[in-house]
């Protein structure tokens, strides 16, 4: 393995853990970026790399803070497997961006809700267990009342982290990512 692949994607899951910690504890409304390592790895190192990333972000995650984020790892791993496979299909810019932050903001959640109501209850223990206690009240079944919280907050969260991939590479150097496209082959 290539000892800068296996630094960046380290450098990629601290992304993740510290951007989605930091927006935690600021808890802006529908906004999480604690995906933008996986999707920054996924389109730099490529899909598998992404899905690595995506994967032992949610377990690191669990061990150092709460075990519940495990079982999402696949929703992280997924994340990295379609930015990577959607990267590889010519330039990652912000069109791309957009339609695959639109993909993900429904792909995510139809992952994520299953995870969340077979084992949690369909809560995650954020401000969107409002919402799912107010659509449960309304008569929603379960599922209905846990995924529409969870495709609202990720069609603002997943588009805008990979705006802001599209933004931070356009800022690095190119022979800093040139070194990543060369080892490809």
């Amino acid at each position: 393995m290539n000892t800068k692949k296996l630094t960046f994607s380290a450098m990629c899951v601290v992304v993740n853990l510290v951007l989605g910690t930091v927006m935690g504890m600021i808890q802006i409304p529908l906004l999480f970026l604690d995906t933008i390592g996986t999707i920054l790895g996924a389109v730099v190192l490529g899909p598998l790399w992404g899905a690595l990333i995506g994967g032992c972000s949610n377990l690191v995650l669990g061990v150092i803070s709460d075990p519940t984020n495990i079982p999402f790892a696949i929703v992280n791993i997924a994340t990295g497997l379609i930015v990577g496979f959607m990267a590889k299909k010519g330039n990652f810019g912000y069109k791309k961006a957009i339609i695959t932050g639109i993909i993900l903001a429904v792909v995510c959640p139809m992952i994520g809700t299953p995870i969340s109501v077979y084992m949690f209850g369909g809560l995650s223990g954020s401000g969107a267990d409002l919402l799912v206690g107010a659509f449960l009240q309304a008569g929603q079944q379960i599922f209905t009342a846990a995924f529409i919280p969870r495709i609202l907050s990720n069609i603002v969260d997943k588009p805008l982290s990979c705006l802001l991939v599209v933004l931070f590479i356009s800022k690095m150097p190119k022979n800093f990512l040139a070194q990543f496209k060369s080892q490809e082959n």
